[in-house]
C-alpha cells in the first residue's frame, strides 16, 4: 500500500481536519487501496487577512496551493496533492442593498498540473458583522469573537458555527469546498 500525501496550505487544525474528513469520503474513489497522509504548512495566500470578494477568495486559495507546490519542488517533498483553503466575504449588491456572504473556497492541484476550484456555498452575514468587517476593516476572526462574545471562535466552530447555531461548523464548510474541488480528480471521466 502506497502512501498518498496531501499538503494543505495551513497549520490550522480546522483546515487540516476538513481535508482529512473529505478524504474519508472520497479517498477510496480517488486512489483505491491507498493510504492518505495529510500534512499542513503555513504558507502565504497573497491576499489580505479577510478576503473581501470572490476574486480574492479564489486567488487566496490558489496562492496557498502554489506556495505549497513551490516549497515541494525546492525541498523535493513527495507530496501528491496541494490544497489551498480560503475563507472570507463575497459581496453582492442588489439595487441599494448590500448582501455580504461568508464563503469558503478550495483550490487543488496535483503534481501533473491538473487543478480545480471548489466552493462551499455561502451564508449571509448579519449587517452589523458585515459593517465591522467591510466598512471598518476588522479581521473576521476578531469581529466574530466580539460579535458573538467569544474567544478563539475561528479555531473552534468558526463563524459558520456561530451563524448556524453549530449546524454547520467551519470544518464542515471547508470539507464541502474540498470535496467540490477534488470532484474533477475522483470523478475524472465527467470532467474530461
Amino acid at each position: 500500500m502506497e502512501k498518498v500525501i496531501v499538503a494543505v496550505g495551513s497549520a490550522r487544525a480546522s483546515k487540516i481536519d476538513a481535508v482529512r474528513q473529505a478524504l474519508d469520503v472520497f479517498g477510496g474513489i480517488l486512489a483505491p487501496g491507498e493510504k492518505f497522509d495529510v500534512v499542513g504548512m503555513d504558507v502565504p495566500s497573497g491576499v489580505g487577512h479577510t478576503p473581501r470578494s470572490r476574486k480574492e477568495l479564489m486567488a487566496g486559495a490558489r496562492g496557498r496551493a502554489a506556495s505549497l507546490m513551490n516549497f515541494a519542488r525546492e525541498r523535493r517533498e513527495p507530496w501528491s496533492y496541494f490544497v489551498g483553503l480560503e475563507g472570507g466575504v463575497d459581496v453582492v449588491v442588489e439595487g441599494a442593498r448590500r448582501w455580504a456572504f461568508l464563503e469558503c473556497w478550495a483550490f487543488v492541484s496535483d503534481v501533473s498540473g491538473r487543478e480545480a476550484y471548489g466552493h462551499a456555498g455561502g451564508i449571509l452575514l448579519p449587517e452589523a458583522l458585515a459593517r465591522e468587517v467591510l466598512d471598518r476593516g476588522t479581521e473576521l476572526a476578531s469581529a466574530i469573537d466580539a460579535f458573538a462574545g467569544g474567544r478563539g471562535i475561528r479555531d473552534a466552530q468558526g463563524s459558520w458555527g456561530v451563524l448556524t447555531r453549530d449546524i454547520i461548523a467551519r470544518p464542515d464548510a471547508l470539507c464541502a469546498a474540498v470535496i467540490n474541488a477534488f470532484a474533477p480528480f475522483f470523478n475524472a471521466p465527467l470532467y474530461r
